[in-house]
């Protein structure tokens, strides 16, 4: 069995390259929940739906990437938490709204949680999404 750290790698790739639920539920329990407090995100509950939404913004972000920063494991707390930066441009159709041709380089952190099955069944988003959405355009 793989550990914890090597699956919260593999998932945390999988999901900042847009691969979508099809590339990450193999490294999720049944269930996997989501949660951030960042206005685009409110609505998602569920990680298949955060998954979905990476990839989704990947179609009208296409040069999106990520740098790591930062990757931690809590064996004691069964958790991992990965600290990068976003970077992206809207320049595709898709999104709030018509592409703006703004860019936003973001700070964030998952907190990735385990179950006894080495799943992940949680996943927290610590993101300043109001600033990034500010840097391509979306809101004044």
């Amino acid at each position: 069995m793989s550990s914890i750290t090597e699956i919260a790698r593999t998932f945390f790739e999988a999901c900042e390259e847009g691969k979508g639920w099809a590339g990450c539920r193999e490294y999720c329990a049944t269930g996997a929940t989501f949660s951030a407090q960042a206005e685009p995100l409110a609505d998602v509950k569920s990680l298949e739906g955060y998954t979905e939404w990476m990839k989704a913004l990947h179609g009208f972000m296409p040069d999106a990437g990520y740098e790591l920063k930062s990757f931690a494991t809590d064996e004691e707390r069964r958790g991992v938490c990965a600290y990068a930066v976003f970077s992206a441009t809207h320049t595709g159709e898709g999104g709030p709204c018509p592409p703006t041709g703004k860019s936003t380089s973001t700070d964030y952190v998952y907190v990735m949680e385990f179950d006894g099955d080495n799943k992940i069944r949680h996943v927290t988003k610590i993101w300043h999404a109001g600033l990034a959405m500010k840097d391509l355009g979306w809101v004044a």
